[in-house]
């Protein structure tokens, strides 16, 4: 998938429609259960807006070329691609998982679907990446979506970002 920049004069965010996963942790979530075998990520997401749309958590490799490219040129070309979809949970926070096929270093990034289209809507989206910048000036860089895997589940926090002003992404105010 292709994740341009988030201002319309830059372009828009395209992702293509999931089903709901698992009802607690998304699709993945059978990877994060205690003692099951092989690499995944366990995200704490905070600062959802509200309860309108899915969640959908992308893993792309660690690699400024291929971070946000379209899925379908990803899995193409044999590399790294993977999505879990999960309906937002009615409160400000929840939890996903989703599996990494090996230990290593990937790029990842959360997407609050408000409104249910398939471009991503700077008016309506929220954002999130690892590095949880306090303030987002557009798309985000593949070192801010950046997370070293291991062998297990490698647990990580992401705060969402929205739109605030014209010009950047930050948490809503509570």
């Amino acid at each position: 998938m292709r994740l341009p920049v988030f201002f319309a004069a830059l372009g828009c965010l395209a992702l293509t429609s999931g089903s709901g996963g698992a009802a607690d942790l998304g699709s993945d979530a059978a990877r994060c259960r205690p003692n099951e075998a092989g690499p995944a990520i366990l995200v704490d997401v905070t600062g959802i807006k509200d309860a309108a749309g899915v969640l959908r958590l992308e893993l792309y490799p660690d690699d400024p070329h291929d971070f946000l490219t379209d899925d379908a040129k990803l899995i193409a070309a044999g590399k790294t691609f993977r999505r879990v979809v999960q309906a937002t949970p009615p409160a400000g926070s929840g939890r996903l998982c989703i599996r990494a096929p090996a230990p290593g270093s990937y790029a990842l990034v959360l997407i609050h679907d408000r409104d249910g289209k398939p471009a991503f809507s700077v008016w309506h989206d929220g954002v999130g990446v690892p590095a949880n910048p306090a303030v987002l000036h557009g798309q985000p860089t593949v070192s801010q979506a950046r997370i070293a895997v291991d062998s297990g589940v490698t647990p990580v926090a992401i705060r969402l970002l929205y739109l605030h002003g014209l010009l950047s992404f930050a948490p809503i105010a509570r």
